[in-house]
This record gives structure tokens, sequence and C-alpha cells, in this order.
């Protein structure tokens, strides 16, 4: 999609860039684990036919920059400085939808901006129980892969160890144009992995987000994403969840009609579209 370009300053200096697209009301899309601001051109014109919206490369990938040490905190001052930016641009709070890893990033940045008004979330809940998405074994053989630089293999166990994708999923994946740039973003995997499994892994700490939350979920994904979005959606004050019926973990690929509609359905209700607060700059 056609987008206008820029960057907003993170906390720590760390240039995060965005593509603008569409009219209306502002929307900020957070990708997911391997992917870039690209991830959304599917769903992303069904979304920017009444909203205009801000796709950012998530830190480390595309046009953004990437400071270490990594934090998934950094993460959470990533997006929330985009909405920020985004508010004091508009005078409108801002709408944020994130996809797995980018949702949980989302969940983060709700935490710490007063300018989020609602949040989806597709599968970017903490894995139930406070566990984790992957065993000592897999991350074994993730650090082995990044230690080869075999990016590849890298990315195909993700896909098929962590995602769910099907040996012919998978084959179809590799021809798909996208690849070859995931496989280049590949070693960030490594470390997402470890920080999900980290002092963030708990959904507990997220009860404390106070802006209506969606969580959408594939009628066919596997039970660690779907249990755990059951989980943090009794902990969240005002919450609900959706499922989507035949998708697994990427519907705004596979079910792009189903997928906006359920989200232009949760973020089109106004009863809680206030302006920003009084004195915002």
């Amino acid at each position: 999609m056609t987008a206008d370009r820029g960057t907003t300053s993170s906390p720590d200096g760390t240039e995060i860039a965005w593509f603008r697209s569409g009219t209306g009301p502002p929307v900020v899309l957070v990708h997911g684990a391997t992917a870039d601001h690209t991830a959304w051109r599917t769903a992303g014109p069904l979304l920017a036919a009444t909203h205009t919206l801000y796709a950012i490369d998530r830190r480390g990938r595309g046009a953004s920059g990437d400071t270490e040490p990594y934090a998934i905190a950094r993460e959470y001052e990533d997006v929330a400085a985009v909405v920020d930016a985004v508010a004091a641009d508009s005078s409108r709070p801002v709408d944020v939808i994130g996809h797995s890893y980018g949702g949980r990033v989302g969940l983060g940045a709700a935490l710490i901006t007063g300018h989020l008004r609602r949040l989806v979330v597709y599968e970017g809940a903490p894995a139930p129980g406070g566990g984790s998405f992957h065993g000592d074994a897999l991350m074994a053989r993730l650090e082995a892969y990044k230690a080869a630089d075999d990016r590849g293999g890298l990315l195909a166990d993700f896909m098929t160890e962590v995602v769910g994708l099907t040996p012919a999923e998978l084959d179809d994946y590799r021809r798909a144009p996208t690849w070859t740039k995931r496989v280049e973003a590949a070693p960030t995997i490594v470390r997402e992995m470890w920080a999900e499994a980290g002092e963030d892994a708990g959904p507990e700490r997220y009860a404390a987000i106070r802006s209506p939350v969606l969580q959408l979920i594939g009628g066919d994904s596997g039970r660690s994403f779907t249990d755990g979005t059951w989980e943090l959606d009794r902990l969240l004050s005002d919450g609900r969840v959706v499922i989507i019926p035949g998708a697994k973990h990427a519907a705004h690929h596979t079910h792009p009609e189903r997928f906006a509609a359920e989200v232009l359905r949760f973020i089109g209700d106004a009863s809680d579209d206030a302006g920003l607060p009084s004195g915002h700059a």
C-alpha cells in the first residue's frame, strides 16, 4: 500500500520507522516475529478505508534502528512513543493492533501511555500458566542455528515448533515472496523468545490495563495460543475474545475480511472516544 514514511525517537534514542496510509481515526499497527510493516499488506488496505494507519517496523528490522542490550520493555517504550507522537499530531487517542509478539508489545505499551484508546491483540497473550512457548531443547537448537548463521533453519524450526505450521504449510511459506525477508530477520527470534520467557512471562501484570482489549484467536490455532488468550482475558477489566473459525496464527493474511471486520467492529465503538487529556500539547 502507498504510504508516507517517518520516524519517532524512542526514549533510548532508537529511531522507530512508521509508514502511514489511509484516512480517519489513527491506528498503530505492530507486527510479529521476523516481520516488518509489510506484514499488514493484506488486511491493511481494508482497515485504511476508514482509518489512518501507522504501521511500524519494530526495532532491529526494516527501516528502524536497534540498540543493545535488548529488552522487551524497550519495545513497550517504542510503541508508546509512536502512540504519543500520533496522538499529539492528531489531537485524539490512538488504537493499537498487534499480531503475536507485536500483540505482547501492545499490551506492554498500554501500561505506560495514557493515549492508547483501544487495543487489539491477535494471539499475543503470554503462554498459559506462566510458562513459555518453547522448551530447553528447542532453544538450544535455535541458539545453534544462530551461532552457525543458519537463518533458514532457525526460521523453519520456529515456524513449525512455535507457530505450528505443518510441513506442507512450511513448504508453501518457503515459496512466498516474504520468505527471504523473514530469513534475514530470523536472528531476532532468539532474543524475543528469551524475553518472552523472562521476567515478563506471566499475564498478571497486564491486569492493570484499563483500555478495552479485544483478543482474536484462530479456531485452528494451538492450545498454547488459545489457552493463554483465555487466561489473560480473565484478568482484564475490559476484555473480550473473538474466535475466527478456520484460522491459525495469521488470520490477517488467511482471513483478512473476517479479521478486518472484527477489528473495525471493536475500534468503531465510540463509547469511550474522548479527546486527549486537557493541556496535552
